[in-house]
This record gives structure tokens, sequence and C-alpha cells, in this order.
């Protein structure tokens, strides 16, 4: 492995139309020392013509239809950075994000993760510092946080929903801890294929569809976590 490289994931399916933005995003980083991989879940847009000017600079695999977090999870296998960071299709980073986040997690040894504030199309997510007892009772942190290889300890390949809650309930489990940067670092464009998000007033409304599935997963999350 090099010295400080940070593995960046990225799971596609059929994100041609967004993709470009992404990678653009990806390598305008101040951070230089990065190990970019695309997973391709079964897409059938143009996504290879998409990041086509890209190829030398990308490592790219196409897998079956399986789902963000199996993509997710191949991903990391085939990655060597020592620092990981999951990406979809529809996130922009800031020019500084990835620099940001390696400076917190070598200012703050005992941290295993580091995280930020965000954009979700018109809405800003501010978020709190890390707090597991906060994190329990709600999912607050964004799966595009970076992550320390060693404690990253994959995504429940069987989960529909709360993937991100899951990993991050698993490791503070095992003992780590997140560092909060204060700042909006990257932008999540709305109606993505692998990012979702509603108001909160409307989980209110338990006869949507989404809503179901929302309360049912989020009942899972809870079981498996012991959170009563």
């Amino acid at each position: 492995m090099s010295d400080n490289k940070i593995s960046v994931i990225i799971p596609v399916y059929n994100g041609a139309d967004r993709i470009t933005k992404c990678l653009a995003s990806v390598f305008n980083q101040s951070y230089k020392n990065l190990e970019v991989i695309v997973i391709d879940d079964g897409s059938t847009d143009n996504l290879i013509a998409a990041v086509k000017p890209w190829q030398d600079k990308i490592k790219f695999h196409q897998q079956a239809n399986q789902g963000a977090p199996a993509a997710r999870n191949f991903g990391f296998k085939v990655s060597t950075g020592e620092l990981v960071i999951f990406l979809d299709a529809d996130i922009i980073l800031k020019p500084d994000c990835l620099e940001k986040m390696f400076l917190a997690l070598s200012v703050d040894g005992s941290a295993v993760f580091a995280y930020s504030a965000f954009q979700f199309g018109w809405k800003k997510f501010s978020l709190w510092p890390f707090d597991y007892e906060k994190l329990k009772q709600m999912p607050y942190i964004h799966t595009s946080s970076l992550i320390r290889r060693e404690f990253f300890s994959g995504f429940d390949e069987s989960l529909k929903k709360f993937q991100d809650w899951d990993l991050f309930l698993t490791i503070a489990e095992r003992g780590g801890q997140g560092v909060f940067i204060d700042e909006v670092l990257f932008k999540v464009a709305s109606g993505g294929t692998m990012s979702n998000w509603l108001p909160s007033f409307v989980y209110q409304l338990p006869w949507l569809k989404g809503v179901k599935q929302y309360k049912k997963t989020e009942e899972i999350i809870k079981k498996k976590h012991r959170i009563s």
C-alpha cells in the first residue's frame, strides 16, 4: 500500500448522467494520493461511454446487479488504500473535501472515521459531533465518510435501507469513534438511484409505501444492534 492512499469507491447503477460530475470533482481534489474504483452494478445505460474519458485514471469493474451494498463491498475487496471512502455517482465533492477529512483523522489519532456536514439538493444537513448514544437513536452519519481501512466492517447486503447506519453502529460497537467536520464538504444531487432522502415529516405518514419500508428496516436495525 502507498502511504496515506485514499481509495475512492463509487458504485454505479444507471448513473451515466451523473458520474461525469462526480468523477470531475474527485480528480479536482487538492488531495492527490487517490485510487479511484468504479463498480458498474449491472447498468443498462451508456455508463461505459460516460467513464471513458477517465479510463486511464480509474479502475473499472462490472458485476451483475446486486445492489449498492454488494457493489461497495466488492469495491473494498479490490481496493488497496489505507483509507477508504464510498461515493454514490450523484455526489459532488468540494475541492478540499478529502484533504480536510484526511487532516481531521491525522489530528485526532483516536478517530477511525471522519464525516462532515453535507447538502442534499436544497437541504443542508449540519449534523453533530460524534455521539454513540445519539447514533443509536437515529442515522446521522453519511455513507461518504473517510474510514481507516482496518476498521471497515463491511456493508450488510441483506439490508434494503440504512446500510450506512448499520455500518457506523457496528464500528462504534467495536470501539470506533468518528471525528466531525462542521463544514459542508460535498453535495448530493436529489433523485439519484443510489441515494435518497425524504423530509422528516413524511415519515409520519404511515400509508406511504416508502415509509412502511423505512419503519420496517428501522426495526431490523434496532433489533440487530439491541437498541430499545
